[in-house]
């Protein structure tokens, strides 16, 4: 068949016909579905709708976001909903600073009241001059994985820090860093999120308050001459100190002095008379740090 027959058949083709109003009766018909179906999405949109606190809203604008979850939430929008709905202080969050604190409590209409400001303290001055070693590590550069080495590690010491950083990879403020085997932080960027100290295995991370002057750094309970044998800064828990201090700041518990910083006058008695000198002054500790970085 050719090009000729093909259009010449063409003709024979029944066309199909089909009037204004028919066609008016279609679209009527597709209106009318999509009006019900517009209606349904609209009742059921209404009926299902979440409601938004707005405080909710304001407060998580001023929270940081970087969802640490040191306040012990699931992250900043966790946070925000538990504030607005009366579960958490204004000042819940670790990370703002006592501006945002103030500023969230406006939007609660209360009083963010006086917060603390605190900062993490490593309890160790094992540094590689100062402790023994019984073997060398090869395994994976992470605490926690050297933890569960024989005997707890390769320092001669259990309780010391391990200085392989995982402090270090969690912190998101850039505000520890091991220096010659031992963890140090920088108190002006540390913003108290506590990321650090869930993730030290030997628990040798703690908040104190930034004001502190002086601190034990050691967190070993063995009897001195165990201590002297690994370590030639740690508490021999000789009492010393505890003479020495003259407000009932400091005791010895297990071996190991601790301060009470609420009695704490940093009056550094108890560090002059400590004879390894372990419990340091914030200078002291800065004085150290200086020199380990030109290690």
């Amino acid at each position: 068949m050719n090009l000729l027959e093909i259009v010449g058949n063409l003709g024979n083709v029944p066309v199909l016909s089909v009037s204004f109003q028919e066609v008016g009766i279609a679209a009527a018909l597709i209106g009318a579905v999509g009006a019900v179906i517009g209606i349904f999405l609209g009742v059921a949109g209404k009926k299902f709708e979440v409601e938004v606190d707005e405080k909710e809203v304001q407060v998580r604008e001023f929270l940081p976001g970087n969802n640490c979850g040191a306040c012990g939430y699931a992250g900043c929008d966790s946070l925000a909903q538990a504030i607005a709905a009366g579960q958490a202080p204004a000042n819940a969050c670790p990370v703002a600073n006592s501006a945002v604190h103030d500023q969230i409590a406006g939007v609660m209409g209360t009083s963010a009241g006086k917060t603390e400001k605190k900062v993490a303290f490593v309890k160790c001055a094992g540094s590689c001059d100062k402790t023994k070693v019984k073997y060398n590590y090869y395994g994976i550069q992470d605490c926690k994985k050297a933890a569960v080495a024989p005997g707890k590690g390769p320092k001669q010491c259990g309780y010391g820090c391990l200085g392989y950083g995982s402090c270090v990879k969690v912190c998101q403020f850039d505000a520890i860093h091991v220096i010659n085997g031992i963890a140090y932080v920088d108190k002006e960027k540390c913003t108290s999120c506590s990321m650090c100290i869930a993730e030290c295995p030997n628990n040798l991370i703690e908040l104190v308050p930034y004001n502190t002057g002086h601190f034990v750094r050691c967190s070993s309970n063995d009897k001195g001459k165990d201590v002297k044998a690994g370590c030639s800064i740690g508490c021999i828990g000789c009492m010393m100190c505890v003479k020495a201090c003259e407000f009932d700041a400091v005791k010895v518990t297990d071996n190991l002095a601790k301060i009470d910083y609420s009695k704490c006058t940093n009056c550094g008695k108890c560090a002059e008379k400590c004879p390894t000198k372990v419990i340091l002054s914030e200078l002291a500790g800065n004085a150290i740090k200086e020199q380990t970085k030109a290690v």
